[in-house]
């Protein structure tokens, strides 16, 4: 749908899908989808979330999911461009690795304005999944200045030896987590207080625990990066995370009816 190399053509998020009428945390998509459209300029049509949501029951897609409790079964790509045009592309979700692996590749170069957005020039992000792939690891890893700014698919998470968990800054590059947004309190709540940080690589390299949130994947454990073991893997913070994930997963799924 996107038209090649502008950012400023489309605003999207991929959101879970149970297969039916209800998205998870429906209202925190697309209130970011309201902010990053503003950001790149255009505003979003009135009737956007009643279009969404009409499309969704349109939607003819019977593949059987292969994802374990923890995770939601399908996931949708929800886009509007800058005409007011919406679009939704449906998908299964994947299984994940009792513990993922990752790579760093360089984070691409974009403006202010685009920076920290899901915009229409989204082929970095791609290709950096694919280099995943190539090297036989989960997940990329973006690097900006010697610091981890985002991951191909996921916001990253380390808990600091201070017992603080850090993520990095919106400001510095990251995309805003509705994943994170979605359980912050409930780990503040828990005794892990959440922070947003430049995550330097010596701060990563000291981590006792690494950790990547999305809505596809829901709260996994990150064990190796370039090859080196970070931390302990599906401690603490990885236990304490998937119990607030597990929560917000069987309680905020929402249909056009929440919206009304």
């Amino acid at each position: 749908m996107s038209s090649v190399s502008d950012p400023y053509f489309e605003v999207w998020s991929t959101v879970a899908w149970n297969g039916k009428n209800s998205l998870l945390a429906a209202n925190l998509h697309f209130n970011r989808l309201e902010r990053h459209a503003k950001r790149l300029g255009f505003d979003l049509p009135k009737n956007f979330v009643e279009t969404i949501f009409k499309k969704l029951t349109q939607i003819e897609f019977t593949e059987d999911p292969v994802v374990d409790y923890h995770q939601p079964p399908y996931l949708v790509k929800l886009g509007i461009t800058k005409q007011g045009d919406v679009f939704l592309i449906p998908r299964i979700n994947q299984p994940w690795p009792n513990i993922l692996s990752a790579i760093t590749v360089e984070a691409p170069k974009w403006n202010d304005k685009v920076r920290g957005t899901k915009h229409g020039d989204w082929q970095p992000y791609l290709d950096a999944r694919e280099m995943a792939l190539t090297n036989k690891a989960d997940i990329s890893l973006l690097i900006e200045n010697d610091s981890v700014i985002d991951g191909d698919r996921c916001m990253p998470i380390l808990l600091d030896i201070d017992g603080f968990a850090y993520h990095p800054r919106i400001e510095e590059g990251a995309l805003d987590s509705i994943t994170l947004e979605q359980i912050k309190k409930d780990l503040e709540y828990l005794g892990i207080p959440v922070r947003p940080a430049k995550m330097t690589i010596p701060l990563v390299l000291r981590a006792k625990e690494m950790i990547v949130l999305g809505s596809g994947m829901g709260v996994q454990s990150l064990g190796v990066i370039d090859g080196r073991k970070i931390g302990t893997p599906r401690g603490k913070l990885y236990q304490v995370a998937m119990s607030c994930w597990l929560e917000k997963l069987s309680s905020s799924w929402q249909s056009v009816e929440d919206f009304r």
